[in-house]
């Protein structure tokens, strides 16, 4: 008995002993403690206690202050900066792509933040058209469906077609107040998150008439994007439009200045168009291509202005920097400060729309250097805007339409290059990306049919045009289902805190401005 008892107990032990060895082993696979990095060393302030005590205190007494007296002014002037694709998880690699982990970029320095839900009617995962109708008309749509209610399906050739099912935006809300309204893209003007401002469609490839036609429908009873812009109300008479896509605004046996035909295909010059409905209205109208012609205009004078600085999208804010495209077409910045100190001229003020709109198409491509290059461009618009603009009386709110499927993974140093490998190796002994996605062409950089993991251990995984690691192969990355921050500076800042639908953005804007549906009065009512 005695016996029996001595290897039940040993045994016992034993057991013991393995789930320990396990648990050890479990625990240094989720925490594996990482050799130091050599290049690393610690700031002297940050080994003592008292400056994280400091720093807290700071960050509290700021706190604490802001809160005692809210900013409750009426917003004279709203700008909505919107970073297409901008996931959190890419505001925070961006921190980390500038220098370092404990950096901001300029938004993040706004007193205010909350979280957007983006899902669509019809689908949890949703695309750029409708997010723009939520986040610019305050109301949820089907996916791919732009300016109209949920009771449209894409490429509907007939629910768009009457006005009972359009939805009003915020721009349009400011022009009936008084206000003046403009946009500034680096995608195409008629892509489907400036569409958002302006226009009323099924599908948000109905860029021009061949598309509505190549569909199936009629370009006589459903109007194409970019002639909404020019025809229509709102879009006629948005006073600033800058962005690329002239191919849109021309017919195909035209040619641009730069000699590349348009893609229209019912013999219209749209931007010829636009120039003579202005000076039809006795107003001064000013079309521009080039840097050269921004500059060169005098904003005073210009009651109007079309800039379309490409025949598509806008290049790359990298890319602009590393081609002669720096001196050809404005960045980001330069628009967004001529779209300002032209809508400044108005007393009653004005609403602006800012997209970045390829930092979602380099997530596409898993191309993550160029994502953090537009998204720190962007960061730099806004704080050159926040210090143009008066605090008291302009309202500006940084969000983003969905998200993407990029992660920061593994044990990186810190300060490490975000943009390298991580510093511990996969089961395989291979290295792999700190940076990687879900889905996408960067599965080509991950596996090899032919012999498996990629070994990236003397790839360039800096160079701009690396595809970043992908699960799952695909031609283009997906968006992702997550939320999205909100960030906003200016009067009525305090209402952009908490958990939110995205279609709830417009109302506490219009809210702030006092126009609208969302204006005090009709609050009251």
């Amino acid at each position: 008995m005695r016996k029996s008892c001595l290897v039940l107990c040993s045994l016992a032990l034993l057991v013991i002993q393995v789930r320990g060895d396990l648990a050890d082993e479990q625990e240094n696979a989720q925490h594996p403690r990482l050799i130091s990095s050599r290049d690393f060393e610690a700031l002297n302030e940050e080994l003592d206690t008292r400056f994280w005590h400091d720093k807290a205190q700071s960050i509290l007494a700021d706190k604490v202050a802001k809160y005692k007296k809210l900013n409750e002014n009426r917003a004279k002037n709203v700008i909505l900066f919107l970073g297409d694709g901008m996931s959190v998880h890419t505001v925070t690699a961006t921190r980390a792509f500038m220098g370092d982990s404990n950096m901001q970029v300029s938004f993040e320095k706004f007193p205010y933040l909350g979280l957007s839900k983006t899902y669509a009617v019809n689908e949890r995962t949703p695309d750029s058209a409708n997010t723009a109708t939520a986040y610019l008309t305050g109301v949820k749509a089907n996916y791919g469906t732009i300016g109209v209610n949920a009771q449209v399906q894409r490429a509907d050739c007939e629910a768009a077609t009457t006005n009972s099912t359009h939805v009003q935006s915020i721009a349009q809300w400011a022009q009936e107040a008084g206000k003046w309204a403009g946009l500034v893209t680096t995608a195409r003007v008629t892509h489907a998150s400036p569409a958002g401002v302006y226009a009323h469609v099924a599908d948000r490839n109905w860029e021009h008439d061949g598309e509505i036609v190549s569909s199936g429908c009629s370009a006589e009873k459903n109007t194409d994007i970019a002639r909404q812009l020019v025809e229509w109300p709102v879009g006629q008479e948005l006073r600033v439009i800058m962005g690329g896509g002239r191919s849109y605004f021309r017919d195909r046996t035209m040619h641009d200045e730069t000699g590349v035909s348009g893609l229209r295909t019912d013999g219209r010059d749209l931007i010829q168009d636009w120039q003579d409905i202005k000076r039809e209205q006795g107003a001064e109208g000013k079309y521009v291509w080039s840097l050269k012609g921004l500059l060169e205009t005098d904003l005073n004078k210009t009651d109007y202005l079309l800039g379309l600085f490409d025949t598509s999208h806008l290049p790359y804010h990298g890319d602009r920097q590393r081609t002669h495209w720096e001196s050809a077409e404005p960045s980001l910045s330069d628009m967004t400060a001529s779209a300002i100190n032209m809508l400044s001229r108005n007393d009653k003020g004005y609403f602006l729309f800012v997209e970045s709109g390829r930092i979602d198409m380099a997530h596409h491509a898993t191309q993550a250097k160029k994502a953090l290059e537009d998204t720190q461009e962007f960061a730099a618009a806004i704080e050159m805007a926040r210090k143009m603009t008066d605090l008291e009386d302009t309202l500006i709110v940084v969000t983003s339409d969905h998200s993407h499927t990029m992660s920061i993974n593994g044990y990186p140093y810190r300060r490490q290059n975000i943009l390298s490998l991580a510093p511990n190796l996969a089961d395989d002994e291979l290295p792999f990306t700190i940076l990687s996605y879900a889905n996408g062409p960067g599965f080509a950089d991950t596996f090899s049919s032919a012999s498996g993991r990629v070994d990236l251990s003397h790839v360039d995984t800096t160079n701009p045009e690396f595809e970043f690691q992908a699960t799952v192969p695909l031609s283009s990355e997906t968006h992702g289902a997550e939320d999205v921050g909100v960030f906003a500076s200016g009067p009525f800042e305090h209402l952009f805190t908490g958990n939110f639908e995205q279609s709830s953005i417009p109302a506490m804007m219009a809210h702030a401005a006092n126009i609208g549906p969302f204006a005090k009065d009709k609050l009251d009512d």
